[in-house]
C-alpha cells in the first residue's frame, strides 16, 4: 500500500511538473522567442510530440488559436483527479 501511495504521488507530482511546461511553452508563443535559445529548444521538444498526437484525432487550431495545449492541461487535471482518489 506504501508502495502504491508512493508510486501515485510521484506521478502526480511529474504531472504538475509537465503541466507548468506547458503553460510556459504556451506563453512563449505570445512572444517571439529565440529559437536558437536551449530553454525554447527543450520546451519545444517536451511538447511538440504530445500535441502532434492531439493534433491527429483533434482539429485544435480554432481562429489561429492552438488548443492543443487546454486539451493537454485538461488531460493532465482529470489523470491528477484519479491519481488522487487512488
Amino acid at each position: 500500500m506504501l508502495l502504491i501511495h508512493a508510486l501515485t504521488s510521484t506521478l502526480i507530482m511529474v504531472l504538475e511538473l509537465y503541466k507548468w511546461v506547458i503553460i510556459i511553452a504556451a506563453l512563449l508563443t505570445w512572444v517571439n522567442p529565440d529559437p536558437h535559445n536551449p530553454i525554447v529548444q527543450f520546451l519545444y521538444r517536451a511538447t511538440e510530440p504530445l500535441y502532434q498526437k492531439i493534433r491527429q484525432y483533434v482539429p485544435t487550431v480554432i481562429g489561429g488559436l492552438d488548443l492543443a495545449p487546454i486539451f493537454v492541461l485538461f488531460a493532465i487535471f482529470f489523470l491528477q483527479q484519479i491519481l488522487r482518489g487512488i
